[in-house]
């Protein structure tokens, strides 16, 4: 039977057994899969099945689809334990990805995409969970700074592996991604067997839950899943379909974001701990709109590809700042909470996923401009909810109206 160790004892165990270390080795077993696949996506699908815009907006849609059912975790919570569950997820993005090349063919690709999908989003949804509950208020911003940083580091000895040898050594889609896949199989296999169960001190509630006083944490869910659908489908799309780049290439940009990760990451949870949630999301949000605008500006003026992969290092910036929307939670929360509203709010960041993709997908076909300010609006109304977080969130002080309208309970 599985050790049980609870939270407050677990300082007593070996550095390499304690829940930090825990999630630091599943922060680097998800990105060696997911990393990987993402990096090798849209040239498989080009070569392999000739995606066009359309189709890779369908395949994206189909892959968000499981992040809009997240809210499942609070039904499988009941019968499993959430590290249990987390490891379980990974196992199966690992497996997912080490059998992609099987597939070429679009049926084959979906199927994948959505079983990878499931192992990606529930591990997210019930690893936010583990660290809200996992790290104290204090630490919680530097950790998951360094948590960035950690899977961004893991994930640079793959990338370079692949611009390194991809040509030289004429590497196939099928080695990569069963090389990758594996990995990760092999990470979650020794975290299985050399970590204890924790428990937290404070009982998750097994049920959904819909809180009113947490009402602005669920718009900036929202806005930032339909503002990072855009990016994620598009801007990497964009490199290839009108710059031509090839898997090396596309790789090579990858690792100059994970290469800026490692260093950025930790200050960007720095900075989450002495400017607060409040400023640091005004930051990134103003600095999207701009990135966003910059991308139409691409198609308008014929701007050239110098730019376009700068703006995609600075989109990745941005992006890191993120983790202030969990720290913004963490303080807001009820402890009871947290396992409940993460699987909610994953759902909330996904609603737009399933839709947007495939529906703008067919508006790049004919203004691939249109989809980025669409973009850059989304990040514009982001900032706009991040002025209403106070300077200083806490229980019973959720957003600037707080003192002159009470929060309810529920």
């Amino acid at each position: 039977m599985r050790q049980v160790v609870r939270l407050a004892n677990a300082s007593e165990l070996p550095v390499w057994r304690r829940p930090v270390t825990l999630l630091f080795l599943m922060a680097i077993a998800m990105p060696l899969s997911f990393a990987t696949w993402s990096a090798l996506l849209n040239n498989f699908v080009v070569s392999a099945a000739g995606f066009d815009g359309s189709d890779i907006g369908l395949l994206h849609t189909v892959r968000e689809i499981p992040g809009f059912l997240a809210v499942g975790v609070i039904a499988i919570i009941i019968f499993v334990h959430e590290q249990t569950l987390a490891l379980v997820s990974l196992a199966l993005l690992g497996v997912a990805t080490a059998v992609t090349a099987w597939f070429p063919h679009m049926a084959g690709i979906l199927t994948i995409t959505m079983l990878s999908s499931i192992g990606f989003h529930y591990y997210e949804t019930v690893n936010q969970s583990l660290q809200l509950q996992w790290l104290s208020k204090d630490r919680a911003p530097k950790v998951l700074g360094l948590l960035v940083a950690a899977a961004s580091g893991a994930t640079l000895v793959a990338y370079v592996a692949i611009v390194m040898a991809w040509q030289a050594f004429d590497l196939s889609y099928n080695f990569v991604y069963l090389a990758s896949g594996g990995l990760t199989l092999l990470i979650v296999g020794w975290c299985v067997f050399a970590f204890p169960q924790f428990e937290a001190p404070n009982p998750q509630i097994k049920k959904m839950i819909l809180r009113r006083r947490y009402w602005l944490y669920y718009l900036l869910q929202f806005m930032a899943g339909a503002r990072r659908q855009i990016f994620m489908v598009f801007a990497g799309f964009m490199m290839v379909e009108r710059f031509g780049f090839e898997v090396h290439e596309v790789t090579g940009l990858f690792l100059i974001n994970l290469v800026v990760n490692i260093i950025v990451a930790p200050l960007m949870g720095r900075a989450v701990f002495r400017y607060g949630e409040r400023n640091t999301l005004i930051f990134e949000y103003t600095g999207l709109v701009m990135v966003f605008l910059a991308y139409g500006g691409i198609y308008w003026f014929g701007w050239g590809v110098v730019l376009a992969a700068a703006l995609y290092v600075i989109d990745h910036i941005f992006f890191a700042l993120a983790l202030a929307l969990k720290t913004y939670f963490q303080k807001i929360a009820d402890p009871g909470d947290i396992a409940p509203t993460a699987a909610v709010a994953f759902t909330i960041n996904h609603i737009a996923a399933v839709f947007l993709p495939v529906l703008l997908g067919y508006l790049w076909l004919t203004s691939p401009s249109a989809v980025f300010i669409l973009a850059a609006a989304m990040a514009s109304v982001s900032l706009l909810l991040a002025l209403l977080i106070p300077r200083h969130p806490a229980q019973g002080n959720e957003t600037i109206f707080s003192g002159i309208l009470p929060a309810p309970a529920e």
